[in-house]
């Protein structure tokens, strides 16, 4: 039976067609990650053991948590420059805490636990966060301008703390109660890295308040159109804040699992982490304008980052080769966002059935 304009018009619903093309698009990440598999599994027979993977997402697991908190800051329409800067800070500090603090004046020096350290690193990392937050949310400040000054700003905290030198052998000694950091970053529960247990427990956090709660519904909305959702009644304001404070927090646990796996702290650490960051929301299908992406496909957009790198390593190509190859990911993950979001789709009106219009059979 063909349906005329004028049954269109009456009502009828037409029978939609399967649309490969937007299935591949909106799975572009998990394609993505499965490509990168299959193709260094072949090249490399080291790849797809269970003791290379446990490692690769020991890697991961320092992007994804920086991406993670890129993207409750990508969902309202900003973007924070800050968190690969912020995860060298509290690496600094944990380190520097761990080392010593002399007490001149007094003449003695405190040796804080490793519980203690890893709080106020991560607290720090918070605080930096509420700062970048004020400055965007209160002051007007654009995102890309106050983060991009606190980037600075921290980075030339931390070289000032250390005269530029790496903080080696934070390991601590145990006359002095200060040991237990190398557990965040060499011990396994189950046989699963401790960071990677992190990350699960923070994406778990971070996708059940998107989902469930009253400031998921709130931070999409800011996202979607920040104007209407203040007139709907959404605190926007303190919603930017509180985003810019979780990407402040989740910088820093990077930052502490990463010198716990590396025992040193170096204020460069995170050089260029940001850029990773932003790259794995993007490629999980985020969009930079903001209020749409999800905590799947920025896990799976961080996995596609980390595994090409730790691939391209296995398999010796050259580092100025990986930055190439990359780099080329990052740019076709854009074009698809572009491709997903950039055109608005057009609503077609109906028309008016022509007088003699009839339905065949």
């Amino acid at each position: 039976m063909t349906a005329t304009p004028a049954a269109a018009a009456a009502g009828e619903k037409p029978t939609k067609s399967l649309d490969i093309s937007k299935l591949l698009i909106e799975g572009r990440a998990f394609l993505a990650l499965a490509l990168i598999i299959v193709v260094f599994s072949l090249l490399s027979p080291n790849f797809l053991t269970v003791d290379n993977l446990l490692i690769m997402a020991s890697h991961v697991a320092i992007f994804a948590l920086l991406s993670m908190g890129q993207l409750l800051v990508i969902l309202t329409g900003g973007i924070d420059l800050s968190v690969g800067s912020t995860l060298g800070f509290s690496a600094v500090i944990a380190g520097f805490l761990l080392r010593g603090v002399p007490l001149d004046v007094f003449g003695v020096t405190l040796y804080p636990n490793v519980f203690v350290s890893v709080l106020i690193a991560v607290l720090l990392g918070g605080l930096i966060g509420v700062i970048n937050g004020v400055l965007v949310a209160r002051f007007k400040v654009a995102p890309f301008v106050a983060t991009l000054g606190m980037l600075y700003v921290v980075r030339g905290v931390a070289l000032l703390m250390t005269n530029g030198r790496t903080i080696n052998d934070i390991s601590g000694d145990e006359g002095l109660g200060n040991t237990g950091i190398e557990w965040l970053g060499f011990n396994r529960v189950l046989g699963i890295p401790v960071g990677v247990l992190i990350m699960a427990v923070v994406a778990l956090i971070i996708a059940l308040v998107l989902a469930r709660t009253t400031f998921g519904r709130w931070l999409y909305a800011t996202g979607g159109n920040a104007r209407a959702a203040e007139l709907s009644g959404v605190p926007v304001k303190k919603v930017t804040v509180w985003v810019y404070v979780i990407a402040g927090l989740c910088s820093a646990i990077a930052g502490v699992i990463l010198a716990s796996t590396l025992t040193s702290a170096s204020p460069t650490a995170g050089n260029t982490y940001e850029l990773t960051a932003i790259a794995g929301v993007v490629i999980g299908g985020a969009a930079l304008s903001g209020g749409r992406g999800t905590v799947r496909g920025t896990l799976l957009g961080a996995f596609v980052i980390g595994f090409l790198s730790d691939g391209l390593v296995l398999v010796g190509v050259s580092a100025y080769w990986q930055t190439v190859f990359v780099g080329a990911v990052i740019v076709i993950a854009v074009m698809l966002n572009s491709l997903e979001y950039g055109r608005p789709r057009r609503t077609k009106q109906p028309t008016a059935a022509p007088a003699d219009a009839t339905t065949t059979s």
